[in-house]
């Protein structure tokens, strides 16, 4: 019995092995530059064939990999969620290596698709498939927001199990810090709710550990309060890229909790390149004009989208493709913003990449969460994207690296979970102390190795 037939006896949904039509479409990931090679794709039908799946994996001596969409896929399949054969579990028998490529099953949970918002409760309910756009749409009417990231496309629950960096973090925190229930299965296949009061070791685990120890199959977190909200882009020509960055970090120096804003270099294909400021503001529009104020002095510009701005448009700001595909990204935190990195950002044109982005953080993402995501001592992130050409992305990665060098003395090498790439590891994004104690409870609670994360906290 091949694979395939095998899964099917197992699960109601629809299962795609390897030679079955639409095979390679299902196993896609989000980012097309990311192959994911996997044995066979289940996509769940609900919780019960989660839970009957990953009861066959444990006997079958099966890996599975839970991806709603494919967003922040690796393709590295070569461990499951331990050292490689040379570092550790393999070598010490705790947990079976993953090597061979072909033993991961690729668990899609976009069914898992229930949505409730109780307002009076200021809580949403979402299952594991249900993108940050639905939420956000089913919030607004009441005057409430999730604590989502730029993108509406966005499953929930993987930007909050790597803890969620949000455009109201600086005010609220870290996504995952907004959790109160999991709804998991275990390695044993046992389905139950995970609270603080119930595991708390998991409980903690899961608010931005990643997806290690457990498959969620939903998740229950508190809504804030969002009455009046300001947000928008603005445009100018490259040239005024200087003086735009001078604002910027006055603003920043300034800036309320409730403001969120982020400098970006543009280069779009067969155009020329720009500067952006992205903002959003918990707050009315008057004062966000006010704060923002600085850039009114800058002449020249192309375009200002800044409004009164519906929750549920959230994703409008930054207009981020909501179709898959290819690119390769890098992440830095910055300990400052001198004149020194200023100068190493502007001295060059961003091309080969698309985007080189400051996030501003600070605020409540400075102060300690509770969650393995920790605080954020670095008040700004850099995020450098851009698409790989002809030559499988040597140009885009070596310019990555040039921006990185230069701004050695103002980096730390740790990494917000969500904005590791591929070929980087869950240690850049956790301090020694939050690594070790995650890396027991991945021994402790998934011994035979039957999950594997993007980023494995063994690796």
């Amino acid at each position: 019995m091949n694979i395939g037939d095998e899964l099917r006896g197992v699960v109601r949904g629809r299962v795609l092995a390897a030679g079955d039509s639409g095979f390679d479409e299902a196993r896609r990931a989000w980012n097309l530059a990311v192959d994911q090679h996997v044995r066979a794709v289940v996509e769940a039908a609900d919780t019960d064939d989660v839970a009957a799946l990953v009861r066959h994996a444990r006997l079958a001596g099966l890996t599975i990999a839970a991806q709603p969409s494919g967003h922040g896929a690796t393709g590295d399949f070569n461990t499951t969620g331990g050292f490689n054969t040379t570092g550790g579990f393999r070598a010490t028998g705790d947990l079976r290596a993953a090597g061979d490529l072909g033993e991961v099953i690729l668990l899609r949970t976009a069914r898992l698709d229930e949505l409730e918002i109780r307002p009076d409760e200021r809580i949403a309910r979402v299952g594991a498939g249900v993108d940050w756009g639905r939420v956000l749409k089913a919030a607004s009417p009441h005057g409430l927001t999730g604590l989502s990231g730029s993108s509406p496309v966005v499953t929930v629950t993987g930007y909050t199990l790597g803890g969620g960096l949000s455009w109201f973090g600086r005010k609220y925190g870290w996504a995952s810090g907004s959790v109160r229930a999991f709804d998991i299965v275990d390695a044993a296949g046992a389905r139950s709710r995970v609270t603080s009061e119930t595991d708390p070791d998991l409980f903690w685990a899961l608010r931005g550990g990643g997806g290690d120890f457990a498959i969620v199959t939903a998740i229950e977190f508190a809504l804030h309060p969002a009455p009046q909200l300001h947000g928008g882009r603005m445009l100018w020509p490259a040239e005024q890229a200087p003086a735009v960055l001078d604002a910027y970090r006055e603003i920043t120096a300034a800036a309320p909790d409730e403001l969120t804003v982020w400098y970006e270099l543009l280069k779009f294909p067969g155009a020329a390149q720009l500067t952006a400021i992205d903002s959003a503001f918990l707050g009315d529009g008057g004062d966000a004009e006010a704060l923002l104020r600085p850039l009114d002095k800058i002449p020249g510009r192309i375009s200002d989208s800044s409004a009164p701005l519906p929750v549920a448009d959230l994703g409008s700001i930054t207009a981020e493709p909501t179709d898959p595909g290819p690119g390769r990204s890098r992440a830095e935190l910055l300990t400052e913003l001198t004149d020194d990195v200023a100068a190493a950002l502007l001295e060059r044109p961003v091309d080969p990449l698309l985007s080189v982005q400051l996030r501003h953080l600070g605020g409540a993402l400075a102060r300690p969460s509770g969650t393995p995501a920790g605080h954020l001592d670095e008040p700004f992130a850099l995020y450098m994207f851009g698409v790989p050409g002809e030559d499988g992305g040597t140009a885009v990665r070596d310019r990555q690296q040039e921006i990185a060098n230069a701004l050695v003395p103002y980096t730390t090498g740790r990494k917000p979970f969500t904005f590791l790439a591929p070929g980087e590891r869950a240690a850049n994004a956790f301090t020694p102390g939050t690594l070790a104690r995650l890396r027991d409870l991945k021994r402790s609670r998934d011994p035979h190795g039957v999950f594997r994360s993007n980023f494995p906290v063994l690796n």
